[in-house]
């Protein structure tokens, strides 16, 4: 007999995730991770939420969401192996002892952990939650485009929005708080995290140069739509990028846009004339 978690919604949604993400090429081998909030209240009806399978240190401190459930996705895990065994390539945990514990409520089967950005994925969490209470995923993946931009372009935060931007009218509308950018640093520690959890407070997109994307957002949906939108962007730019420029989307255009979506534009990122 099949689990009644399998049929919960939101792991139907985090395996769909997990599959498109791969099909994407944004999840190559075990690249990349996935850690979807929950409320211990969607979780009830489909798993014994007071049975606890195994306990492991988390190797981070957080007790502001101390209690607080995540899906996520496994240490080691590839994505294209999600659908065929959920159980084993993802998992649910509790954090407790101020969140430097994780108590494993289903998943990881064969004996795995949750991701080694688990902490990232915590700070990040903490970062957004400050700004929008609704913020429930972080998502991390390599899409080749984005990673290619960081080779060639200005990293500077507001220069590499305003190229997005420029790059498709649905741009601005999507991320009009536009993309955060870290240069290269070591990933797997909780220096690149908390770097990261720095850029989440005033974006929702933080690219790792060389490397990949932060997303963080207040559904799966979303979260993918914003590294969607904005990988779509980037592949654009990498095809006309050599080339001379007949037209561009100007910046009192995209003010149009904005205005007419009745959205705000991330401050200083757009030129009040031009030129």
């Amino acid at each position: 007999m099949s689990e009644p978690i399998l049929t919960a919604p939101f792991l139907v949604e985090m395996i769909r995730t997990a599959s498109n993400m791969y099909q994407h090429g944004w999840d190559e081998r075990n690249g990349g991770n996935i850690s979807l909030r929950l409320d211990e209240t969607e979780i009830s009806p489909f798993l014994d939420t007071s049975t606890v399978l195994r306990t492991l240190p988390t190797g981070f401190d957080a007790p502001a969401l101390d209690g607080t459930c995540f899906l996520l996705t496994g240490a080691g895990k590839y994505f294209k192996n999600v659908p065929y065994d959920p159980p084993k390539n993802l998992g649910l945990i509790r954090l407790a002892d101020a969140g430097r514990t994780a108590e494993i409520l289903w998943g990881f089967s064969d004996g795995g952990r949750f991701t080694s950005e688990l902490p990232a994925h915590l700070m990040s969490h903490s970062a957004r939650l400050a700004e929008d209470p609704n913020s429930r995923v972080v998502m991390h993946c390599h899409p080749a485009n984005l990673i290619a931009m960081t080779y060639v372009h200005d990293l500077d935060p507001r220069a590499f929005t305003r190229t997005l931007w420029q790059m498709c009218t649905e741009c601005i509308m999507v991320f009009p708080d536009g993309v955060n950018v870290l240069p290269w640093m070591l990933c797997g520690t909780n220096e690149i995290g908390a770097a990261t959890a720095a850029q989440m407070h005033t974006a929702r997109l933080v690219v790792w140069a060389q490397h990949g994307i932060y997303g963080a957002g207040t559904s799966l949906d979303e979260t993918f739509g914003l590294i969607e939108t904005a990988e779509k962007a980037a592949e654009i730019y990498m095809k006309i990028a050599h080339l001379p420029r007949k037209a561009t989307i100007t910046d009192a255009q995209l003010r149009q846009v904005a205005a007419h979506l009745k959205l705000t534009p991330r401050e200083g990122f757009l030129e009040t004339t031009n030129l």
